[in-house]
């Protein structure tokens, strides 16, 4: 494929993969409506690092050791699975058994700060080794002959980390008109139970998927 046609089927295909629902879309869209836009901003922007990131490594051929090297593999999943699990776990806990400030009254503070939030979604997007494999059998198949690799793989991650803030942005966007509503405690417990649900299944999920080299 020549450039333009490369990047308008990367635009087609990335804008479909990023409004699927997964760990990144809930994890933003949880503290839009509990923490507020701001941390959900700084959520969104590690996230999208992570999705930077994981270009460059794709360009420099890092990524390709997690599609050919299982204990590589390994390494990263187990880490990813803690993690989701300890995120989900923490939800869970405050949805069942109370604990977080915000669900002790609508106006009670939001807990940590946005650089807190930055570091949540940052390393929810890399230790994810979905976004890794993904990345390594995506990005080639849209770049041209003769192209500069990393050039390329970056302008990629670009253009599909801009689709991931409009969507972001779009969700943020659509919890402002029902602020007040989101934040009543019984909401508040009901957004964290479903979103540490989803956290936790996407861990076991990613516990129990086995790769085949």
């Amino acid at each position: 494929m020549d450039p333009i046609a490369s990047l308008l089927a990367f635009f087609i295909a990335a804008g479909l993969l990023t409004v699927t629902p997964g760990v990144d879309t809930a994890l933003v869209l949880r503290t839009a409506a509990v923490e507020g836009p701001r941390r959900a901003v700084a959520a969104g922007a590690g996230i999208i690092l992570g999705l930077f990131i994981w270009g460059a490594l794709t360009a420099v051929g890092l990524t390709a050791l997690l599609a050919v090297s299982k204990t590589a593999y390994l390494v990263l999943q187990i880490a990813g699975v803690g993690y989701l699990l300890f995120l989900g776990g923490r939800l869970l806990r405050a949805a069942f058994w109370g604990g977080s400030p915000a669900v002790e009254g609508a106006a009670a503070p939001s807990t940590g700060s946005t650089a807190t939030w930055f570091m949540r979604g940052l390393m929810t997007n890399l230790l994810n080794p979905k976004v890794g494999v993904f990345y390594v059998s995506f990005l080639p198949q849209f770049m041209p002959a003769g192209a500069d690799t990393l050039a390329w793989s970056l302008l990629l991650a670009g253009v599909h980390g801009l689709q991931t803030v409009a969507w972001f942005a779009a969700l943020i966007a659509a919890t402002r008109p029902l602020g007040r509503w989101l934040k009543r405690p019984a909401v508040v417990r009901w957004l964290d139970g479903v979103t540490g649900g989803l956290l936790v299944a996407f861990g076991v999920g990613l516990a129990m998927q086995r790769r085949a080299l």
